[in-house]
């Protein structure tokens, strides 16, 4: 090979290096500057699909206020009438649809006794604002406060409820208010663990500004909690909940469930239903019932 030709294959090659290193920097830029639309999808079907009342339930509307001046849609939806309830359930959603896709939780957990809280947070459904992890846990909070002052439910009878994204909220609330027990559902261990996990090619734990570390908070947290996660989870993997379970402290339990990141949900079989009561039970048992307040009835 000639010498003109040999040095046009080499500037060739650099050229398409060169291309290489300026698209791999631009999935760099774009995973950094763009992870809040990778992590948060509050667009999608940002519509109501139905309220409680559409499965029967009696609920009352919300509109919280955040320290920040944000306003949180909401529903409250209580035990019964003249039924007190077992207990309030805190339920934080994922990172898609909004409050009116999860009635079927509002059903188990009133038909199990509960009274239940559930929020969509800033950005989501009808609240206000822009979705955040710091905004997230302000969210959080906000409802807890709620719960605790508005309807004059003590930590001791509050379950705190979390599925996918919620479940990394929901531990940031338990690690900080201890309630009487913490579920997770399909919850990953961080967002730098799973990012890292679905583009193992690029250097995400660098990149990640949001972190939502529910491992790390997992074992700040002193109330009970039951971990529940599917084998054929095709978006969390299994060992995601294996791992959370092993850093949470006792009593814990661990249920494994079957189907999907979208159908794998513990409300789809009775037996799981059962168990998640059993759970609940056992960790409300040192804390018998007592009678609402007039506002939680």
């Amino acid at each position: 090979m000639s010498d003109g030709r040999k040095e046009k294959g080499r500037s060739m090659l650099w050229s398409v290096i060169q291309i290489g290193l300026l698209v791999y920097l631009g999935l760099l830029a774009l995973v950094y500057f763009k992870q809040d639309a990778l992590v948060f999808q509050p667009t999608i079907d940002r519509g109501f699909q139905a309220t409680p009342a559409s499965i029967g339930l009696g609920f009352d509307p919300l509109a919280l206020t955040t320290p920040d001046g944000e306003t949180l849609d909401g529903w409250h939806v209580p035990a019964g009438r003249g039924k007190p309830a077992r207990g309030l359930v805190i339920i934080f959603h994922g990172n898609a649809g909004n409050i009116s896709h999860r009635l079927d939780y509002l059903r188990m957990f009133h038909d199990l006794g509960f009274a239940s809280l559930i929020i969509d947070y800033r950005g989501y459904g009808r609240s206000s604002g822009r979705a955040s992890e710091e905004g997230s846990y302000i969210d959080a909070d906000t409802a807890w406060h709620h719960a605790t002052q508005a309807l004059g439910y003590p930590a001791k009878h509050i379950v705190v409820f979390g599925e996918s994204l919620g479940g990394a909220v929901a531990t940031q609330l338990a690690a900080t208010r201890q309630p009487a027990a913490l579920v997770l559902a399909s919850t990953f261990t961080s967002v730098p663990d799973l990012g890292a996990e679905i583009y193992p090619w690029l250097p995400i734990r660098l990149l990640a500004r949001i972190r939502y570390d529910s491992r790390d908070r997992l074992s700040q947290v002193n109330s009970p909690v039951l971990v529940i996660h599917s084998l054929q989870d095709d978006i969390i993997p299994f060992a995601h909940g294996e791992r959370l379970f092993a850093v949470a402290r006792a009593p814990k339990r661990f249920m494994e469930i079957e189907g999907g990141h979208n159908e794998g949900f513990v409300f789809g079989r009775e037996i799981w239903v059962h168990q998640l009561s059993e759970f609940l039970e056992l960790a409300f048992e040192n804390n018998p019932a007592q009678t609402p307040t007039a506002a939680a009835q």
